[in-house]
């Protein structure tokens, strides 16, 4: 286990940024401003939140915050097995690798339970990561 804390945005939480939540933009302040904390979006979350707000990709990608996850082939073949791209890939994102041994969180703006492998103990909502990392 690690101090380091790895927190993909799923594409609800991405539009949650665009749309300049605090509580977003508290958590992306936090990433910055102190190690320990590193923030990911995947390009498959991009897309989606970019289509429920425009300018939300772009806007995310200047964050010097946040680390982009491209869809790489082992990724691409986790997408084919899931309902959706997005959440396929933010889900393949947050199962531990070299990088991330821990794995990691996947920051969601929607509160409803997600259901499936590997999310009812990793999806937390906004407010609730900023609740996790204070303690």
């Amino acid at each position: 286990m690690t101090d380091h804390q790895h927190v993909v945005f799923d594409d609800t939480a991405l539009v949650a940024v665009g749309r300049g939540s605090q509580i977003a933009s508290r958590l992306i302040h936090r990433a910055h401003a102190a190690d320990g904390l590193s923030l990911y979006a995947t390009t498959c979350a991009l897309v989606e939140a970019e289509r429920v707000r425009p300018g939300t990709a772009e806007h995310v990608a200047s964050l010097p915050s946040f680390n982009l996850i491209d869809l790489d082939l082992p990724a691409a073949l986790a997408v084919a097995r899931d309902s959706t791209w997005s959440l396929a890939h933010t889900r393949h994102a947050a199962v531990p690798t070299l990088d991330r041994p821990d794995g990691a969180l996947v920051a969601t703006a929607d509160p409803h339970p997600l259901g499936g492998a590997a999310s009812a103990d990793h999806r937390y909502t906004l407010a609730g990561l900023l609740t996790r990392r204070t303690r």
